[in-house]
């Protein structure tokens, strides 16, 4: 599932060269920033409470992408001066996605992009945190459905490694749309580290192209010790 709605009305933050993002574990938080996603991309897909329990399961993996800084203090004094009326996404969450872990699968359940950016690479860095998460939690493959008509969405796992392996008739409840059953089946094979840096890569590229950039060379996810991933 990927986010469609592209109309929300908040102001557009101007980019400057050289906004880092991370990929972090979602903490309870930044909910309310998950739950003001959630609404712009999926209409009210989950629940606080459900968003809860993903953070709280050991089978779950819900993952957020994250400005971590903007500019240096006089270029942040000079934006404040000249785009008073722009403002960040709270908390600063840009796209989240969430798996759960199912024997050696990871089920996709979601991928969102706030609608203000779009198009930027965003979507790709933060598939790309969902599958080296997934081969770390020593998970072989992966699955997802997406809907039919979704081809933006279809596209950026294409590019994943993702194949068709069938369909959902009227998956969809809201407009009775088929899904399509994606698969990536190479998580642990032998070639898929030197996979991941070329998705690593080709997401860093799409960003520094938007003046993002991703900070991290392979995701490190620090996880309370409170979960037990055994």
């Amino acid at each position: 599932m990927s986010s469609e709605k592209t109309n929300d009305r908040r102001s557009l933050l101007p980019i400057a060269n050289g906004v880092r993002l991370s990929i972090q574990p979602i903490s309870p938080p930044v909910l309310p920033a998950v739950l003001e996603l959630d609404n712009l991309c999926f209409g009210k897909l989950w629940t606080l409470e459900a968003y809860q329990r993903e953070i709280d399961s050991p089978n779950s993996e819900l993952l957020g992408l994250f400005i971590e800084d903007i500019q240096d203090e006089r270029d942040r004094e000079t934006n404040r001066e000249n785009t008073a009326d722009c403002r960040l996404p709270t908390a600063d969450l840009l796209a989240m996605g969430c798996f759960w872990a199912i024997l050696d699968e990871a089920h996709i359940t979601l991928l969102a992009v706030h609608p203000n950016y779009q198009g930027r690479g965003l979507g790709q860095a933060m598939l790309w945190g969902l599958m080296q998460a997934a081969r770390d939690r020593a998970l072989s493959r992966a699955t997802l459905e997406v809907r039919a008509s979704n081809q933006p969405a279809i596209s950026l796992y294409s590019k994943f490694g993702f194949q068709l392996a069938g369909r959902r008739r009227r998956y969809y409840k809201d407009t009775n749309e088929d899904a399509l059953i994606l698969w990536q089946g190479r998580l642990q094979q032998s070639e898929f580290p030197a996979k991941l840096a070329e998705w690593h890569d080709l997401a860093s590229d799409r960003l520094r192209q938007s003046g993002f950039c991703l900070n991290v060379q392979k995701l490190k996810i620090a996880r309370p010790e409170s979960r037990n991933l055994s």
